[in-house]
C-alpha cells in the first residue's frame, strides 16, 4: 500500500462515495443498489471495487455466493495517520 496508488482509487468521485459509505466500518454489500449505485451497470461498480481493494483501501469477505466489503480503517491510519479522516472530512464539508 503506497500513498499515491491510494490516492489514485480516491480520486474518483464513485470510489469517493464507495468510500463514505464503507466510513461506518460495517461490511457492506457488493449490490449496485444496495449502495446506492443501480444507476450505473454491475461491470463499472465491480471496477471500481477492485480499484479501492487492489490499493489496500478495502477488503473483501466471500461468504457463499455473496462478498461484503469493509474498509481497512486500521490498516491505513497505521500507514498513514490521519489521511483517512483528512479525506472523509473534507469530502463531509460542504463545498
Amino acid at each position: 500500500m503506497d500513498l499515491v496508488t491510494v490516492l489514485h482509487a480516491l480520486g474518483d468521485p464513485v470510489r469517493m462515495r464507495l468510500l463514505l459509505s464503507y466510513a461506518d466500518d460495517a461490511e457492506h454489500s457488493c449490490a449496485p443498489r444496495d449502495l446506492g449505485l443501480d444507476h450505473l451497470h454491475k461491470s463499472t461498480v465491480s471496477h471500481h471495487m477492485r480499484v479501492l481493494r487492489e490499493a489496500g483501501v478495502t477488503s473483501t469477505r466471500v461468504a457463499g455466493r455473496n462478498r461484503f466489503v469493509s474498509l481497512r480503517r486500521a490498516d491505513l491510519d497505521a500507514r498513514f495517520p490521519g489521511l483517512l479522516d483528512a479525506i472523509l472530512a473534507g469530502a463531509a464539508a460542504p463545498a
